[in-house]
């Protein structure tokens, strides 16, 4: 899937065919394989919809003319001189940063808000000069960073439920354990990371084509008090749905038909308007429906438990090398699955035993597993930390999911993590 996927084949594309040969590796057939791949659909679809939906909502949005008018504004404030212009860089960065960091613990939207909140930018980054690899370096190690370290929110369904969850199914005494003692030094590698990719790697002016974003735009209503006030009120509506009824579907939904019954969108344009919007979403939507299936297909075949099992005969009494190989696994294997939070209850089960026959104190094995698990969401192609920020920085097509946020991600996050982790399950012992 990685290779075909750098190779420039259409992820969607490279994701079906490592199915196929996932499967027939493991000695299923063909048959076999696709229903396990069509089982594993299904667990997409609702994620795919929900983003489908939010793209029609993004596109009312635009069509009312206030992201524009805000970038418009915002611009003038920062200037166009080159000081000035390094002060909307800092200032849209922290922005992102601090809702990436939000979307995890204090409004616990995960990868919803990135669609309504990045396209409205987009103009005055491309008139700044910001480099959109580096705004999903920003909003993918904001969200990781955030659920791998602090336990509130999501941080606590994957720090407490899963991880910790996991490794006392696997026979792990967990009483006592500080999950932020264990997973601070990896979190830091990712900050360590996410400083890198701003301030060094693509800190440098990028241009983008401003005639593409302004067509997004096209034939906006008139900026009135009465369209500023529909778009708070289905943005306010947007996300108070979203958390009541945990349904990022319904949210946008009712979004959008504030818009329509509003007249800010005229009723009879709205089919239009709303198969556009799920227009801008539809790729990312299918990489989700399919990773979906991958995933399946990957649990199904029964061999990663093999996996480890088959790695551990190369560590021999090595805590150092045991340390190292545990985690590389839990890379390939999380970049395949494309989620931690399901990565962690397969791995636990064998890195338990592993890890406490080369002597590592509980503590340490908190560490490695955590580690394992956040190792590949960030960097690979089928993740949703990586398809959310495509999502919202291609919607004028100026962005490409591997080239500018899964190559990128996995560099800056991927490397320090190992180090991080390597380092704390040692240091911790």
């Amino acid at each position: 899937m990685l290779g075909l996927s750098l190779a420039r084949l259409p992820v969607v594309v490279a994701i079906i065919i490592a199915a196929v040969a996932a499967g027939l590796a493991s000695g299923m057939g063909v048959t076999e394989t696709l229903s396990h791949f069509n089982d594993g659909i299904g667990n997409g679809a609702n994620v795919a919809l929900s983003y489908a939906l939010l793209g029609a909502f993004a596109a009312a949005l635009a069509k009312s003319g206030l992201p524009h008018l805000l970038s418009e504004k915002a611009l003038t404030m920062v200037g166009i001189d080159d000081q000035r212009q390094l002060g909307g860089k800092i200032v849209i960065c922290l922005l992102l940063f601090l809702a990436a960091m939000a979307s995890q613990n204090i409004v616990p939207i995960h990868i919803a808000f990135i669609p309504l909140l990045v396209p409205p930018l987009l103009y005055m980054m491309a008139k700044i000069g910001l480099d959109r690899r580096a705004v999903a370096c920003i909003l993918c190690g904001g969200m990781v960073s955030t659920y791998m370290f602090l336990p509130v929110g999501f941080g606590a369904i994957y720090l407490h439920n899963i991880l910790l969850g996991s490794l006392e199914q696997a026979g792990l005494p967990i009483e006592g354990l500080s999950v932020m003692a264990a997973l601070w030094l990896p979190a830091s590698g990712m900050i360590l990371g996410l400083l890198t990719a701003v301030l060094i790697t693509y800190r440098g002016r990028r241009h983008y084509d401003l005639e593409a974003i302004t067509q997004l735009e096209s034939d906006v209503v008139e900026v009135q008090p009465k369209v500023v006030i529909c778009a708070l009120v289905s943005i306010v509506a947007t996300f108070v749905v979203q958390l009541s009824f945990d349904s990022m579907v319904l949210g946008g939904l009712v979004g959008f038909v504030i818009f329509m019954c509003s007249g800010v969108v005229d009723w009879r344009e709205s089919d239009g308007l709303f198969v556009d919007g799920m227009k801008m979403m539809a790729t990312i939507g299918f990489i989700m429906i399919s990773a979906a299936g991958f995933a399946e297909v990957v649990k199904s075949t029964g061999d990663v438990p093999a996996l480890v099992h088959d790695s551990a005969v190369l560590v021999g009494n090595s805590k150092m090398v045991g340390a190292m190989v545990m985690l590389i696994v839990g890379l390939l294997i999380t970049m395949g699955i494309g989620s931690s939070f399901s990565t962690v209850p397969i791995i636990a089960t064998i890195y338990v035993p592993v890890a406490t026959g080369l002597g590592f104190s509980p503590l340490a094995i908190v560490a490695l597993v955590g580690t394992a698990g956040a190792l590949g969401d960030a960097g690979s192609p089928a993740s949703d930390s990586t398809l959310g920020p495509t999502a919202g920085l291609n919607v004028d097509g100026q962005h490409d999911h591997i080239r500018d946020t899964v190559i990128p991600t996995f560099l800056h996050y991927n490397i320090p993590l190992l180090a991080g982790g390597w380092l704390a399950a040692i240091l911790i012992g």
